[in-house]
């Protein structure tokens, strides 16, 4: 078990272990969840995606276009690596 000491202002600081079990980096965000007892749950914040982050992901990375047509025809085929 890690123990924490808490400064005047109410801060702690994660030990640099804690923070990679953790899988979190400098900048990043955590999540805590209060449990019952005093308890409480500590794990990286993951953002979720959303389609507005997914638009234009892929803009700039190629020259080709697909049509409607070519689109369409992808996604019933399953998209298997087929060019």
């Amino acid at each position: 078990m890690t123990t924490l000491t808490v400064t005047s202002r109410g801060q702690v600081t994660f030990r640099k272990e804690v923070l990679q079990h953790l899988g979190i980096k400098p900048g990043e965000k955590i999540e805590l969840d209060l449990l019952p007892d005093g308890r409480c749950g500590l794990k990286a914040a993951r953002p979720q995606g959303t389609i507005a982050g997914f638009v234009g992901l892929l803009a700039g990375r190629t020259n080709k276009v697909a049509t409607i047509e070519e689109i369409t025809a992808a996604a019933a085929e399953g998209w298997v690596g087929k060019e």
